[in-house]
């Protein structure tokens, strides 16, 4: 049974990761620390975890802990990513790792040195949604993949949430812009060349608000917006020669809406509806990374997968300050 402490009392972590934690059946979660000593305690005995620590550093040093799971503010988890590293701890941190790419550099060193587990948390990639996905591609059900369409939206204003603040790393982009990307090619296998994007930022809060994004993968192309301002919106189609595939609820799909992958052939129009009633993609996030932890052989999401990722977020910033493509 790994071990786990959580870096922080953040809502995400309550809402779905700490939950999926315990629901796994090779971890159980041993501390919480938040800077808040009283708020780690009332988090701890919500969930019925035996220890809590009234500070970071804490839970680093302490010998309980095996792994740690950080949902600190984006802006915090290059920082916190490392320091648990050196403390000899396997790291699951909240995606994006990174705002930069070259910054996850240092992580892979830190992950290497001291003989850790590192990953970003895309729960999306250990999805059986995502997975029956890339079987189709990869088995031609719909041909030769030409477009993929995608979207994801919902609606914020609250100017004390992270989201909405440049000094934490809000903003869409970081936010949700990185799931349209990393399905994308998680998907297909494929890599994008070059982008081309409008970014729109709010004049209050600075963030990038509004997105609308075009990348180029060489023999198919990937369109998307996404946007912190508008209606809750999630969708993903992937468009072939015979057919396309349209993910019903692609990121949050036990939250949004119904946990389905539908297959339209173009002959005569029939389709075929793949449902997975029991996904829990946090849970079998966890078992994962424990068993990646054990030396089992495992599909981890990667810190060499995570600079590509954030390669492209980075281009299709640059692109947004001009006309034209910015190559990823």
């Amino acid at each position: 049974m790994l071990r786990w402490g959580i870096l922080s009392t953040a809502n995400i972590g309550q809402s779905w990761t700490i939950p999926g934690i315990l629901d796994a059946d090779n971890g159980v979660i041993t501390g919480i620390a938040s800077r808040d000593p009283e708020r780690a305690r009332q988090v701890a005995d919500r969930f019925g975890i035996p220890h809590s620590f009234g500070s970071y550093e804490a839970l680093l040093a302490s010998p309980e802990i095996d792994a740690v799971y950080i949902p600190l503010p984006t802006s915090q988890h290059v920082e916190w990513t490392r320091k648990a590293a050196e403390a000899g701890k396997h790291v699951l941190c909240e995606k994006p790792i990174s705002l930069k790419a070259e910054e996850i550099a240092s992580l892979i060193e830190a992950r290497d040195r001291n003989h850790v587990v590192v990953a970003e948390a895309f729960m999306v990639v250990y999805s059986p949604v995502w997975n029956q996905v890339r079987k189709l591609i990869a088995d031609g059900a719909i041909g030769r993949l030409k477009h993929v369409q995608g979207a994801f939206t919902y609606f914020n204003r609250d100017p004390r949430n992270m989201r909405n603040q440049v000094g934490l790393g809000g903003g869409a982009l970081p936010d949700i812009g990185v799931y349209p990307t990393v399905t994308t090619r998680f998907a297909t296998g494929r890599e994008p060349l070059r982008v081309q994007a409008t970014v729109e930022r709010d004049p209050e809060f600075g963030t990038d608000t509004y997105s609308s994004i075009r990348a180029d993968f060489g023999d198919f192309e990937l369109s998307f917006y996404l946007s912190t301002c508008l209606a809750d919106r999630q969708s993903m189609v992937f468009h072939g020669e015979k057919g396309y595939i349209e993910v019903k609820s692609p990121f949050n799909a036990c939250g949004f809406g119904a946990e389905e992958v539908e297959l339209t052939s173009q002959n005569h129009g029939t389709s075929q509806v793949f449902r997975f009633p029991d996904q829990r993609q946090y849970r079998r996030e966890a078992e994962a990374f424990a068993r990646a932890v054990a030396g089992e052989p495992v599909e981890l999401f990667t810190l060499e997968s995570s600079v590509l990722n954030q390669k492209v977020i980075d281009a299709i910033y640059r692109a947004g300050e001009h006309d034209g493509w910015e190559a990823v």
